[in-house]
Protein backbone atom coordinates (compact mmCIF):
# COMPACT_ATOMS: atom_id res chain seq x y z
CA UNK A 1 0.00 0.00 0.00
CA UNK A 2 1.65 3.90 -0.75
CA UNK A 3 1.11 6.40 1.10
CA UNK A 4 -2.32 8.98 1.20
CA UNK A 5 -2.74 12.61 1.37
CA UNK A 6 -4.31 13.97 4.54
CA UNK A 7 -5.82 17.82 4.71
CA UNK A 8 -8.15 19.13 7.50
CA UNK A 9 -11.52 17.62 5.77
CA UNK A 10 -10.37 13.90 5.94
CA UNK A 11 -7.51 13.90 9.18
CA UNK A 12 -10.39 13.30 11.79
CA UNK A 13 -12.06 10.19 9.58
CA UNK A 14 -8.86 9.19 9.09
CA UNK A 15 -7.84 8.67 12.80
CA UNK A 16 -11.13 6.98 13.36
CA UNK A 17 -10.25 4.38 10.74
CA UNK A 18 -9.50 0.57 12.16
CA UNK A 19 -5.57 0.58 11.40
CA UNK A 20 -3.10 2.83 13.08
CA UNK A 21 -2.35 5.52 11.58
CA UNK A 22 0.81 6.94 10.87
CA UNK A 23 1.45 10.60 9.57
CA UNK A 24 4.16 12.31 8.29
CA UNK A 25 4.32 15.93 8.41
CA UNK A 26 6.65 17.02 5.64
CA UNK A 27 6.99 20.81 3.79
CA UNK A 28 8.05 20.75 0.02
CA UNK A 29 11.37 22.89 1.00
CA UNK A 30 12.37 20.54 3.64
CA UNK A 31 15.31 18.49 3.31
CA UNK A 32 15.11 16.08 6.23
CA UNK A 33 11.91 15.27 4.56
CA UNK A 34 12.78 14.73 1.43
CA UNK A 35 15.47 12.23 2.78
CA UNK A 36 12.86 10.66 4.77
CA UNK A 37 10.33 10.58 2.26
CA UNK A 38 11.62 7.23 0.66
CA UNK A 39 12.05 5.21 3.78
CA UNK A 40 8.33 6.21 4.89
CA UNK A 41 7.04 5.08 1.19
CA UNK A 42 9.21 1.62 1.18
CA UNK A 43 7.70 1.34 4.91
CA UNK A 44 4.27 2.05 3.62
CA UNK A 45 4.41 -0.40 0.61
CA UNK A 46 5.42 -3.51 3.84
CA UNK A 47 2.36 -2.84 5.76
CA UNK A 48 -0.92 -3.33 4.53
CA UNK A 49 -2.25 -3.33 8.19
CA UNK A 50 -1.02 0.02 8.76
CA UNK A 51 -2.24 3.77 7.38
CA UNK A 52 0.75 5.62 5.84
CA UNK A 53 -0.05 9.36 5.62
CA UNK A 54 1.37 12.52 4.54
CA UNK A 55 0.16 16.07 5.70
CA UNK A 56 2.09 18.90 3.48
CA UNK A 57 1.92 21.62 6.04
CA UNK A 58 2.67 24.53 3.49
CA UNK A 59 -0.60 23.19 2.08
CA UNK A 60 -2.41 22.31 5.37
CA UNK A 61 -0.67 25.09 8.01
CA UNK A 62 -3.95 25.10 9.77
CA UNK A 63 -4.22 21.81 10.52
CA UNK A 64 -0.44 21.57 11.58
CA UNK A 65 -0.97 24.06 13.90
CA UNK A 66 -3.93 22.83 15.55
CA UNK A 67 -1.76 19.89 15.65
CA UNK A 68 0.77 21.45 17.68
CA UNK A 69 3.77 21.22 14.77
CA UNK A 70 6.96 22.90 15.13
CA UNK A 71 9.09 21.75 13.42
CA UNK A 72 9.72 19.36 10.65
CA UNK A 73 9.42 16.32 9.41
CA UNK A 74 7.22 14.97 12.33
CA UNK A 75 5.30 11.40 13.09
CA UNK A 76 2.64 11.21 14.98
CA UNK A 77 1.33 7.98 15.11
CA UNK A 78 -2.86 7.26 16.15
CA UNK A 79 -4.11 3.91 17.17
CA UNK A 80 -8.17 4.10 17.73
CA UNK A 81 -7.95 7.53 18.11
CA UNK A 82 -5.59 7.88 20.81
CA UNK A 83 -2.26 9.60 19.42
CA UNK A 84 0.57 7.05 20.95
CA UNK A 85 3.77 8.96 19.50
CA UNK A 86 4.47 12.48 18.27
CA UNK A 87 8.18 13.22 17.42
CA UNK A 88 9.96 15.66 15.27
CA UNK A 89 12.96 14.93 12.94
CA UNK A 90 13.46 12.12 10.64
CA UNK A 91 13.91 8.62 11.50
CA UNK A 92 16.24 6.11 10.19
CA UNK A 93 14.78 2.36 8.33
CA UNK A 94 15.76 0.81 11.73
CA UNK A 95 14.05 3.17 14.21
CA UNK A 96 11.07 3.27 11.75
CA UNK A 97 10.73 -0.35 12.07
CA UNK A 98 11.34 -0.11 15.14
CA UNK A 99 8.20 2.03 16.19
CA UNK A 100 6.17 0.00 13.47
CA UNK A 101 6.93 -3.05 15.97
CA UNK A 102 6.19 -1.17 19.39
CA UNK A 103 2.77 0.27 17.47
CA UNK A 104 1.45 -3.16 16.83
CA UNK A 105 1.99 -4.54 20.31
CA UNK A 106 0.54 -1.69 22.13
CA UNK A 107 -2.28 -3.17 24.44
CA UNK A 108 -5.02 -0.65 23.18
CA UNK A 109 -7.40 -2.33 26.06
CA UNK A 110 -4.76 -0.96 28.81
CA UNK A 111 -4.26 2.73 26.96
CA UNK A 112 -7.66 2.89 27.06
CA UNK A 113 -8.33 2.04 31.07
CA UNK A 114 -5.06 4.63 31.81
CA UNK A 115 -6.88 7.75 29.62
CA UNK A 116 -10.27 6.45 31.64
CA UNK A 117 -8.71 6.30 35.12
CA UNK A 118 -6.91 9.78 34.60
CA UNK A 119 -9.86 11.32 33.22
CA UNK A 120 -12.14 10.10 36.65
CA UNK A 121 -8.83 11.27 38.23
CA UNK A 122 -8.02 7.58 39.52
CA UNK A 123 -5.13 5.44 39.26
CA UNK A 124 -5.19 3.06 36.53
CA UNK A 125 -5.78 -0.61 37.50
CA UNK A 126 -3.10 -3.20 36.46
Amino acid sequence: MSTIDLNKDTFQTAIQEDKPLIVDFWAPWCGPCRSFAPVFEQEATEHDDITFAKVNTEEEQELATGLGIRSIPTLMVFREQVLLFSQAGALSPAQLKELIAQVKEVDMKQVHAEIAAQQDGAAPQQ
